[in-house]
């Protein structure tokens, strides 16, 4: 079944739905995403049920958790990740797209441990680790853009 193409009309009514919810629930959101590298160089990424395209796994900071927390929970959740020692802030994003107050920081992980992989549920319906230059079909160009950030050494833009 083709999971992308049933979502994708709904996508964006969702999405805006979500956002009126957390602009006024939250003064302000701020969510975490990992670049976790494998002993290859290759990327985890991530398919959601509820939004389409590939991304780098990640997701909101709870009330009353920390940053690193967050990522971990998250890491754990999606991708069946443990971390190993503790990884590196690389830059902190304003993602206007999702909102006028959304943030996201992002971290790079390179010493994880990962027992099994995932199995897909009714949230995550993909994943994997990809090369750099070999990644899926659909992956978001942000997603692609924090990589070449991360990977080329550059500094974070300022905007997602």
């Amino acid at each position: 079944m083709d999971f992308d193409a049933i979502r994708r009309p709904f996508e964006p009514a969702l999405r805006r739905m979500l956002h009126v919810y957390w602009r006024y629930s939250r003064g302000l959101t701020i969510g975490v995403r990992g670049v976790v590298f494998d002993a290859q160089g290759r990327v985890f990424l991530i398919k959601h049920s509820y939004v389409t395209g590939w991304h780098l796994p990640g997701g909101g900071v709870e009330a009353g958790e920390t940053i690193g927390a967050a990522l971990e929970r998250e890491l754990r959740e999606e991708g069946n990740i443990e971390l190993i020692g503790t990884p590196a802030l690389f830059g902190i994003y304003w993602n206007r797209r999702a909102s006028q107050r959304d943030h996201v920081a992002i971290y790079v992980v390179r010493s994880f441990r990962q027992s099994t992989p995932p199995q897909p549920n009714s949230e995550i319906i993909a994943h994997g680790f990809f090369a750099p230059n070999a990644f899926p079909d659909g992956t978001t160009s942000s997603t692609r853009a924090r990589v070449t950030e991360v990977l080329e050494n550059r500094a974070p833009a300022a905007i997602w």
